[in-house]
């Protein structure tokens, strides 16, 4: 395997038969300490949340595979925290997908004058950032994609799309055990002429709420996998 991309969660190798490697790390985004799947740097580790997040995302893939929504999921290894995956094009160098049902966390640092934290957002808001530490993961239109060449507007329509359903599925699993989820972040990638979902579906990508309190990421696994 040759390593090709060394992320904060995750790192990435390639194989031989095409197919993509992740390896799943302990380390989760945050802030001195405290979980936040708003922030861009890793705030604090976790001992066993890479395996955890990975059969987190299984459950999903395998959900959405039912569902008949096509993602980058071929298989997994949980005792060695790993997945193999298609391999796809991201867009520009990193893009990431929000998906808000309620307005919290930046989305209220942003628009608090307007809204109240722990607002419903009807029909879920769809928001897309850059990949980009240094710039603080600058927001970007579906326009602003299509201007800089990133992704024309059938693709960001397929994209955004794919993520209201998804986070409705996920949303509607996660009622089944007394949970409410708020946001969560995805990744796309283009593969064989499609936008598909890439990267993973895991506790530290979403942020949950269980009457009126947030569930902490390893705490959501376990009520998530051990139901």
């Amino acid at each position: 395997m040759k390593k090709i991309y060394e992320g904060k969660t995750k790192d990435v190798y390639s194989l031989e038969n095409g197919n993509v490697l992740l390896k799943f790390k302990d380390d989760c985004t945050g802030k001195d300490g405290v979980f936040d799947p708003g922030e861009n740097t890793v705030g604090l580790t976790i001992e066993g949340i890479g395996r955890e997040n990975l059969r987190t995302s299984v459950y999903y893939f395998d959900l959405l595979k039912k569902a008949g929504i096509k993602t980058h999921y071929v298989s997994a290894d949980v005792a060695e925290a790993t997945m193999e995956v298609l391999p796809a094009t991201v867009f520009g160098h990193g893009l990431e997908v929000i998906c808000r049902l309620v307005a919290t966390g930046s989305f209220i640092r942003r628009y608090g004058e307007y809204i109240e934290d722990g607002t419903p957002l009807d029909g879920g808001y769809v928001e897309c950032t850059f990949k980009n530490d240094a710039k603080g993961d600058p927001l970007v239109t579906g326009e602003g994609l299509a201007a800089l060449g990133v992704m024309t507007p059938d693709l960001f329509e397929s994209m955004k799309a794919q993520t209201l359903a998804i986070t409705k599925i996920v949303a509607d699993d996660l009622k089944t055990i007394g949970l409410d989820l708020w946001d969560i972040k995805f990744e796309f990638g283009y593969n064989n002429g499609q936008v598909i979902l890439i990267d993973e579906i895991a506790s530290g990508n979403m942020r949950v709420y269980k009457d009126s309190k947030i569930v902490e990421p390893v705490e959501l696994t376990k009520l998530i996998l051990n139901r």
